[in-house]
């Protein structure tokens, strides 16, 4: 079968398609999906450009979503024609993260192969099923992005009608975040630099969009969009380059959930303000199969359609990439072969 994978010493000119060995017939409690989709992360980013250094011959991609070909002994969850999706931390079922979720080395793309191939023989509990009705691509871009997007505002955050929530630029998890919360009865902001991308959130439902570009000062802005009371939620995706801004923007006791560090991986926290806020600052990265299969459910009884920038075959992998590291997109960048 047809793989994408990393060679040493890694980069985009280190990609390259092979013959990989077929996974075979499922084992006890697996299932063998034929993968049809994948869509793009900032996290496969840092692996594909070799920022994230890994193993030679590593199959890339995080995202994985097809059908079941065969299940294995012992599997009731899936059965064959069902439409998959992957999840993001195999080994993270359910309850609290655990120390080994706070690696990279079980996940798919990164620590152990990913789904840029035709076939995959992985555990059932590795997947859940895709939302009724959705394509691959559509059902690809859940796995990270947006069951982040669900993890901050939902899971974590206890999002409620009438909330504000202020989400920082125009990715696919900010696009999530901006479905999921007008789905809650939510009001969103959005920031951008683009104000072309500013006009599309604004269709897409957004309350209130800021050029950050133009208003260094977004989050007292954000705040003062509210009446001076200040935002329920934050996205944050900057990480020090845009902290202080977002402490700025949430309300006393709000919740600002740390999902990016695009501005780098250190620097200064105003403590003292955020002490005053009387904040909760939460660290995350991505979410539980439980949470994924509630974010399904959930999707099932809306009609949310993930907004997809773009769509690329699977030969045009690199391109893809290289589409996802200027900036340009809004919303997922998608591969479907």
């Amino acid at each position: 079968m047809k793989a994408f994978v990393m060679r040493a010493p890694g980069g985009l000119d280190c990609l390259e398609i092979i013959e990989h060995s077929d996974p075979g017939a499922p084992g006890p409690g697996e299932i063998r999906v034929a993968v049809h989709a994948t869509s793009l992360n900032y996290h496969d980013l840092l692996v594909a450009t070799g920022q994230f250094p890994a193993a030679d011959g590593r199959v890339l991609m995080s995202d994985g979503a097809g059908v079941v070909e065969v299940v294995g002994s012992g599997v009731t969850e899936f059965k064959p024609g069902d439409y998959v999706v992957s999840c993001f931390f195999p080994q993270w079922q359910d309850g609290l993260p655990q120390a080994p979720v706070g690696s990279f080395a079980g996940v798919p793309g990164d620590g152990i192969d990913g789904f840029a191939s035709s076939h995959a023989v992985r555990s059932a509990h590795a997947f859940t099923h895709a939302p009724r009705g959705w394509s691959h691509a559509e059902a690809a871009t859940i796995t990270t992005a947006a069951l982040t997007a669900w993890r901050a505002l939902v899971a974590d955050g206890g999002l409620k009608a009438a909330d504000v929530v202020l989400a920082l630029g125009t990715g696919g998890v900010a696009i999530a975040a901006l479905q999921i919360a007008k789905l809650m009865g939510a009001a969103v902001i959005i920031t951008s630099s683009s104000d072309e991308k500013l006009e599309r959130a604004r269709a897409l439902g957004a309350d209130h969009v800021i050029n950050y570009r133009q208003h260094a000062d977004w989050g007292t802005r954000a705040r003062d969009w509210t009446g001076g009371r200040g935002v329920d939620h934050v996205l944050e995706i900057g990480g020090p380059g845009t902290l202080a801004q977002s402490i700025e923007a949430v309300r006393v006791g709000g919740h600002i959930s740390l999902i990016g560090v695009l501005t780098g991986l250190s620097g200064d926290v105003p403590t003292a303000q955020l002490m005053t806020k009387q904040a909760r600052l939460q660290g995350l990265i991505v979410g539980s199969r439980r949470q994924q299969q509630e974010f399904v459910a959930a999707l099932n009884l809306s009609d949310i359609r993930p907004v997809i920038d773009r769509s690329f075959t699977f030969e045009q992998l690199p391109d893809a990439v290289r589409h996802q590291e200027r900036g340009a997109h809004f919303g997922k960048i998608c591969v479907e072969w």
